[in-house]
C-alpha cells in the first residue's frame, strides 16, 4: 500500500517559503532606497561638517570589505589572514590621508610583507594560495580605497563644506559613479536586450552600458563646471572614465562571485547585499578619477 503524506496541522509550515519576486529590478527597492538614503546622509554629514570624520567611514568600509572577501574566499577553502589585512589596511588609508601617495606605497609594501610573514605561522600547506589571495585583497580593497583618502586630502586635512577642494572632489567622484550605475541600471531594466557578458553577468547589457555613459558624461560635465570650476571637456573625460571603469569593476566582482559560487558577498546592507556589491564600481573608478582631478583640476 503506498505511503501518503499526512496533512500538516493548521498553521504549520508546508515547505520552503516562496522567495519574494522583486520583478525585473531583482531587489527589494524599498529596502535598497532606505539603505542608500542613510548611507548618503552619513557621508554628506561627515563631509560637510568635518571632513576628517569621513575617514572613519572609509576605514570602517575597508575593514568590512576585507571581512566580506574573507568570508567569500572561504567558500574555496582559502583562509584569509584578516588581522594583518584589516590593521594594515586601516593604516594604509590613514597614512595616505595624512602623508600622501608616497606614504601609501610604503604602507602597502610593509603590510604585504607583514601579511606573508603572518602566514608563515600556519606552516607550508596552502601558503601560496593564501598569500596570493591576501595580496589580491590588499590591492583590491585597502590600496584602491586609500585613493579616496588621497582625493579627500586636497584642500587640507581639516575643515569641510563645499568650499573645500577635497570635499568637492569626493562628492563629484561619488555622484558621477552613482549616476553611472543608476543610468546603467535604468537603461538595462527598460531597454536591455543585448547581453554584454552573458557568462559573467547575464543582466548586464550594452543598452545598460550606453545608459551609464549618458548619465556619467552628463554628470561629469555639470559637476566639473559647477562644482570644481573646471573645463567642460574635462568633465567628458571624467564621465567616460567612470562609465568604463565602473562597468569593468562590476564585471570583475561578478567574476569573483561566480568563481566562489556565491550570489552576494554578504547581507550587511538591506536591499543591496554586501558592502563589496556596492563598492565594486567605486573601487574601480577612484584611482583614475584621482589622477585626472589631481592633474587637470587641482594642479591645472
Amino acid at each position: 500500500m503506498p505511503m501518503t503524506n499526512p496533512t500538516p496541522p493548521s498553521g504549520a509550515p508546508t515547505g520552503t517559503p516562496p522567495v519574494k519576486d522583486h520583478g525585473r529590478a531583482g531587489r527589494d527597492l524599498r529596502a535598497a532606497f532606505t539603505s542608500a538614503f542613510l548611507l548618503i546622509g552619513a557621508i554628506l554629514a561627515s563631509l560637510l561638517l568635518w571632513k576628517t570624520a569621513f575617514m572613519v567611514i572609509v576605514v570602517a568600509a575597508v575593514v568590512v570589505a576585507i571581512w566580506e572577501l574573507g568570508r567569500g574566499l572561504g567558500a574555496k577553502d582559502i583562509d584569509l589572514p584578516e588581522e594583518p589585512l584589516m590593521l594594515g589596511g586601516a593604516v594604509m588609508v590613514v597614512v595616505a590621508y595624512v602623508f600622501g601617495a608616497d606614504a601609501l606605497v610604503t604602507a602597502t609594501a610593509v603590510t604585504a610583507l607583514v601579511t606573508m610573514l603572518w602566514l608563515l605561522r600556519r606552516g607550508i600547506d596552502g601558503y601560496v594560495q593564501n598569500a596570493t589571495a591576501s595580496l589580491f585583497t590588499l590591492v583590491y580593497v585597502p590600496f584602491l580605497g586609500a585613493f579616496v583618502a588621497l582625493l579627500l586630502r586636497e584642500g587640507g586635512l581639516y575643515g569641510g563644506g563645499f568650499e573645500n577642494d577635497g570635499v568637492r572632489g569626493i562628492i563629484v567622484f561619488i555622484a558621477v559613479t552613482v549616476l553611472s550605475d543608476t543610468g546603467g541600471y535604468a537603461f538595462g531594466v527598460l531597454f536591455g536586450k543585448h547581453p554584454m557578458a552573458p557568462v559573467i553577468s547575464p543582466k548586464k547589457s550594452w543598452e545598460g552600458f550606453a545608459g551609464s555613459v549618458v548619465f556619467s558624461v552628463a554628470a561629469g560635465i555639470v559637476a566639473m563646471v559647477w562644482l570644481l570650476d573646471g573645463r567642460w571637456w574635462v568633465g567628458i573625460f571624467l564621465g567616460l572614465i567612470v562609465a568604463v571603469m565602473a562597468t569593468l569593476g562590476d564585471l570583475c566582482e561578478s567574476v569573483v562571485k561566480r568563481d566562489l559560487g556565491i550570489k552576494d558577498m554578504s547581507q550587511v546592507i538591506p536591499g543591496h547585499g554586501g558592502l563589496m556589491d556596492r563598492l565594486d564600481s567605486l573601487l574601480a573608478t577612484i584611482a583614475p578619477v584621482w589622477l585626472l582631478l589631481y592633474h587637470l583640476v587641482f594642479r591645472a
